[in-house]
């Protein structure tokens, strides 16, 4: 039976509270925001970029900016959704010694998913710049994408002057590294993807970042294609020198996966903060 790839990718439809997890998200946010600014622990609004939405929210855990660096990328299918509703998810790193970045980015279909992937690496190197120290790159399902397109980027053909392993860690929440499958589907008219443009912006199709470190997780409540994405990375990049680990997370579906990132004791933020740390 062919694959139903419209009902495969509708999280939204597979998921009917989605509107009340996302009211709680911004809620939880913007207290996440208003503590951090009141302890000082806080710089919003950092641009990186020409654009309004390019911009960086910084989060200093108590020991200060000397800290490990990690670099959050939210999803919304490139199309949705604003970095200001993810705040509270840098919590749990702040909690284990771990600075966190979270990073916006324009949207499809004002631009394409390329243009996304080239502003995300201009992120990565103002922080670069700024703090002179390597990144942990994580992100939520488009924002798993672009933490895979960080890990397998060339950063010394992309700046010359940077002299180490920018980016030697990445990992993934409910990512999509094969984009062949949107093509056919509605949200296509927002991507405006053909076979070769999705080929392209896919990292399972790109050299493989070998000896760097790559976890792709995943709800197991999310949709067979969902983990299916997750395993064929973990597998692929595996295959080619990269260390990977794949994990479908009990009881979680797309959205409630990242719910343990706001957790310092939670497993998923103990494996992140082993990342940052390396």
């Amino acid at each position: 039976m062919p694959i139903d790839y419209e009902a495969e990718y509708n999280n939204r439809a597979r998921v009917p509270d989605h509107p009340q997890i996302f009211a709680a998200w911004a809620h939880e946010a913007a207290a996440y925001r208003e503590a951090a600014t009141a302890a000082r622990q806080a710089e919003l609004g950092i641009r990186y970029g020409a654009s309004a939405r390019q911009t960086i929210d910084l989060f200093f855990p108590a020991e200060g900016d000397a800290a490990p660096l990690a670099l959050f990328i939210h999803g919304g299918y490139w199309r949705s959704l604003d970095p200001s509703s993810f705040s509270h998810l840098a919590r749990g790193l702040n909690g284990r010694g771990v600075a966190v970045a979270v990073a916006g980015y324009d949207l499809c279909p004002q631009v394409g998913i390329a243009d996304i992937v080239d502003q995300m690496r201009h992120a990565c190197l103002y922080l670069w710049r700024r703090f002179g120290r390597p990144l942990l790159v994580f992100g939520h399902s488009a924002g798993g994408h672009l933490a895979a397109c960080m890990l397998a980027t060339d950063w010394r053909a992309a700046a010359p002057e940077i002299s180490v392993d920018l980016v030697p860690a990445a990992y993934s929440i409910s990512g999509l590294f094969d984009l062949a499958p949107l093509v056919g589907i509605s949200m296509n008219q927002d991507f405006r993807l053909d076979a070769e443009g999705a080929r392209r912006v896919s990292p399972l199709f790109w050299p493989a970042p070998a000896g760097r470190r790559f976890d792709a997780v995943a709800g197991a409540l999310e949709s067979s294609e969902f983990l299916r994405q997750s395993r064929a990375i973990a597998e692929g990049w595996g295959k080619a020198g990269v260390i990977t680990r794949y994990e479908a997370v009990p009881q979680k579906n797309h959205y409630t996966v990242v719910d343990a990132l706001s957790d310092a004791n939670s497993a998923m933020v103990s494996g992140l903060a082993a990342l940052a740390d390396r």
